[in-house]
């Protein structure tokens, strides 16, 4: 599985334990959604980037959100556990800090981490806990996902970490 290798990242939860954990119930689409649930499980699980889920405690519904070109993104909904999670306050750049640091030089790079949260491992004691619902099954992420509290946080440590100075 292509990624950061865990020793360097590793996404970690931290869920309040005075939480109850909540177990949604699954959302009910019309068969072209469902058809595209299922391609992007399909998609997610031959990348590696999600296992099937057994007996988890948190359970978060599919959303399907119309793109632009008329087919649909998956997304996962994590309200319900994102509320049970403290934030992290890890400083995220400003863009004006950004922009100010790029000022004056003659030379700009642009890199796209492609998939970037996707390539930041879960810890395996929290992946249980990104679980969702489908019609064909129960999963969660090995990789980090999107709509995650904190993912951001996550992403910006690892990368303070690979371009420090």
């Amino acid at each position: 599985m292509p990624g950061i290798p865990p020793n360097l990242a590793a996404h970690r939860l931290n869920v309040d334990p005075t939480f109850k954990p909540v177990k949604r119930k699954r959302r009910y689409f019309n068969p072209n959604r469902n058809t595209a649930v299922q391609e992007e499980v399909d998609k997610l699980l031959l990348a590696g980037f999600i296992r099937e889920a057994r007996y988890p405690e948190w359970i978060a519904n599919v959303v399907m959100v119309p793109k632009t070109n008329g087919k649909w993104r998956m997304c996962v909904d994590y309200t319900d556990l994102n509320h049970a999670c403290p934030k992290d306050s890890f400083p995220l750049p400003r863009l004006t800090s950004l922009l100010t640091s790029t000022a004056g030089n003659r030379t700009l790079s642009f890199m796209d981490a492609f998939s970037g949260y996707n390539q930041i491992t879960m810890h395996p004691s929290e992946q249980e806990k990104t679980s969702f619902i489908t019609n064909q099954g129960l999963y969660c992420y090995k990789m980090m996902p999107f709509g995650l509290k904190n993912a951001g946080a996550t992403y910006q440590r690892l990368v303070n970490k690979l371009f420090k100075e």
